[in-house]
């Protein structure tokens, strides 16, 4: 299949503008699009996770599962468009979200990062046995990363939960993405925004659990090198940020993936400098690679007057289709 062009409208250049205008029109033009029904699992340490399930597709139709990124939810733009174009196909849908991330913070002291393959192998184990028919996995930005990771991890046997696993967007190097996030215009817009949601949680997180981590090194964190060396590193087991960058990145497992998986990202991502991207040399036969020069974070704006990031997830799909 030829990569799709992702070519962006002229007036709209570079990765930030690529990546912040067609997040602005998707959250406002698709809220509430897609009725949702939501499921609660426990899971097998005393926890729980929030699972938002579409509507249902055909008979024997693929299920789309879509993980997201740091911070996401089913209010995502992505995650609305996502699953426009899986009913659109007829197929199923869900998005589980990883804990913490659905609205009620979850009960044991771990929450989620971005290598969390068992959490992944789990979900999708538990999908696969239940939908009886070809399941289908995208994740994006963070979720990705944490895909191909599991799939990477579980070689040939991740045939088993999935038949094909496509990562957009993805900071497979999670230490050249951390860093890129600590510098510049990422620092100071977009390590703020996420930081505005994840420090709240994580102190929620220490008052629940008193004494978890240093509060008050967490209250100082500016940085997400800061704030996981504080809080993710410690709680899932790694002894510090580089730590948790270095064994929790895809990248270095990309040659072990044995079943289908696309990689997109783009080359003017601000998050995931074009740099780290691996090349063709680096991952399995099974791993499809498309480098578009043009996209930003998950935007990929089309057309004259793009309003959205539909064109993603249609090419995204179409990839996926040809092996459901």
């Amino acid at each position: 299949m030829k990569p799709p062009a992702f070519d962006a409208p002229p007036w709209l250049p570079g990765g930030h503008a690529q990546t912040i205008w067609p997040a602005l029109l998707s959250r406002r033009a698709l809220a509430g699009s897609v009725p949702f029904t939501r499921e609660r699992w426990d899971t097998p340490d005393g926890d729980f996770v929030d699972l938002d399930f579409g509507p249902a597709g055909r008979p024997a139709a693929p299920l789309l599962v879509l993980f997201h990124g740091l911070e996401g939810s089913t209010r995502s733009h992505y995650a609305l468009s996502f699953a426009l174009e899986a009913r659109s196909r007829g197929w199923g849908f869900v998005m589980p979200h990883f804990r913490g991330c659905s609205g009620e913070l979850n009960l044991a002291p771990r929450a989620y990062h971005s290598g969390d393959f068992e959490e992944i192998g789990w979900f999708l184990g538990r999908l696969a046995a239940r939908h009886g028919a070809p399941v289908l996995a995208a994740g994006v930005s963070l979720g990705g990363n944490a895909l191909m990771r599991w799939a990477g991890e579980a070689g040939a046997s991740a045939a088993a939960s999935a038949r094909a696993v496509a990562s957009v967007c993805s900071p497979l190097d999670l230490t050249a993405s951390g860093q890129a996030m600590g510098r510049g215009f990422n620092r100071h817009v977009y390590t703020r925004m996420f930081l505005a949601t994840m420090k709240p949680k994580a102190l929620a997180k220490w008052r629940q659990h008193p004494g978890l981590f240093d509060r008050s090194r967490l209250a100082a964190a500016r940085t997400l090198y800061e704030f996981d060396d504080v809080f993710t590193a410690p709680l899932h087991g790694f002894t510090g940020t580089q730590d948790y960058w270095k064994r929790a990145s895809a990248q270095p497992h990309l040659a072990r993936i044995g079943i289908p998986a696309l990689a997109l990202n783009a080359r003017n991502d601000p998050f995931v400098p074009a740099a780290s991207l691996p090349g063709a040399a680096e991952v399995s036969a099974s791993v499809t690679l498309w480098q578009p020069a043009h996209g930003g974070h998950v935007g990929f704006p089309q057309g004259r007057f793009p309003g959205g990031v539909q064109g993603l997830p249609a090419a995204v799909c179409g990839w996926l289709a040809r092996h459901a």
